[in-house]
């Protein structure tokens, strides 16, 4: 079994002297959220009657914070951000004063104020390495093709600059967030490798302690959008397409078959947008979106796991029969080292049921077949 690996660095160098004090950390990372961390600490009363904590320069609002964290030598970088919050806690008794640091990553600073701005003449994608770069970001942007030109609209901004690109990354299908030093504005990575093999009631290869899974019939298969052309004076139609992402599984949400033959229809209303190419983005994201009918949520002990686990990445569930064992998308993850070791609850969405077949399950517990029935 692996050790833990924790390291805390405020204002660029490791603050040594809090790990005696520490309560708890916990860093969350979403893919639609900004990243947050939080720092509950003991409070002591230093013998001079200060409170050192308090007044300790390093511990200040907008205080740069990195935390590191991994199993053995094979650490990650969590979350790099700013002090946003501090909360002294005065108990009645003086074991009983703590004190909790929050904090977001970079992303905050991003959101600090309502901008009226026009983009003329730009691609989604161009607005959002424009802006990233303005914060120093390095920007990692997929194309979106389609340039609004000033002539038929314009993009209009009258929000802060990352509710912005969340705007537009929302009528794409994209994530937008902050990593580090890096700006990133893309479709999920849904192809490529896998994290570590999540397994579920697998005998002595189990390493998840609790999974709650849902299958959710109720999500659109269809999405489509009807609108006037301003320019020509014609009604345009804009359907989106289902495959566009890969599937995750061998029974996507287009083969589920309702007892109607009518498949769930999302009709796109109260949307702006200046032509056809503009329309089928918009109602192609959104079916992107609503193709997530499966959803996990649970929790991992880290040194039974033996990695740590992100978001905005895939991985394995096996021992969850054949229906859920699979591929999924990690949406979530808290990071949470307390006194009882270091442990992670995660989130997780798929747009499939069942495994395609290619999927690798192997490891020291079984192979395809066992990770599919649960046996050892």
């Amino acid at each position: 079994m692996k050790h833990d690996h924790l390291r805390i660095e405020v204002g660029g160098a490791e603050m040594e002297d809090l790990y005696a004090d520490l309560l708890s950390l916990e860093v969350e990372l979403d893919d639609e959220l900004a990243g947050m961390f939080r720092i509950d600490l003991t409070l002591l009363l230093g013998s001079d009657g200060t409170w050192p904590y308090l007044d300790d320069e390093r511990l200040t609002l907008w205080q740069r914070v990195v935390v590191t964290a991994g199993l053995e030598d094979d650490t990650t970088q969590l979350i790099s951000g700013y002090i946003t919050h501090l909360r002294p806690d005065f108990g009645n008794r003086l074991d009983r004063c703590r004190l909790e640091i929050w904090g977001m990553d970079a992303s905050v600073l991003m959101d600090r104020a309502d901008r009226l701005k026009d983009w003329p003449n730009k691609k989604d994608s161009d607005i959002a390495a424009e802006v990233f770069a303005t914060y120093g970001l390095t920007p990692e942007v997929t194309d979106t093709e389609v340039v609004h030109d000033e002539l038929v609209s314009t993009i209009i901004q009258r929000e802060t600059d990352i509710q912005l690109l969340k705007r537009l990354a929302l009528r794409n299908g994209f994530e937008c967030f902050v990593d580090g030093d890096r700006g990133c504005f893309r479709p999920p990575p849904l192809e490529g490798g896998t994290q570590p093999v999540l397994a579920v009631h697998f005998g002595d290869g189990t390493n998840v302690s609790r999974l709650r899974l849902e299958a959710n019939a109720l999500t659109p298969m269809e999405v489509v959008m009807t609108q006037l052309d301003h320019v020509s004076g014609e009604m345009v139609e804009a359907r989106a397409e289902s495959g566009r992402r890969p599937a995750l599984g061998a029974e996507p949400a287009s083969s589920l078959k309702a007892p109607r033959d009518e498949a769930g229809l999302l009709c796109v209303t109260r949307a702006v947008t200046t032509g056809a190419a503009e329309m089928s983005a918009l109602c192609q994201g959104l079916h992107d979106r609503g193709a997530w009918f499966v959803t996990a949520e649970g929790d991992v002990a880290a040194n039974e796991y033996g990695a740590v686990l992100v978001p905005r990445a895939t991985v394995l569930v096996k021992g969850a029969g054949e229906a859920y064992s699979g591929v999924y998308y990690v949406s979530h993850v808290t990071h949470r080292f307390t006194a009882d070791g270091y442990t992670q609850s995660f989130r997780a969405k798929r747009n499939a049921l069942k495994p395609k077949g290619d999927e690798n399950f192997s490891g020291e517990s079984g192979g395809l077949l066992a990770g599919l029935t649960g046996g050892i």
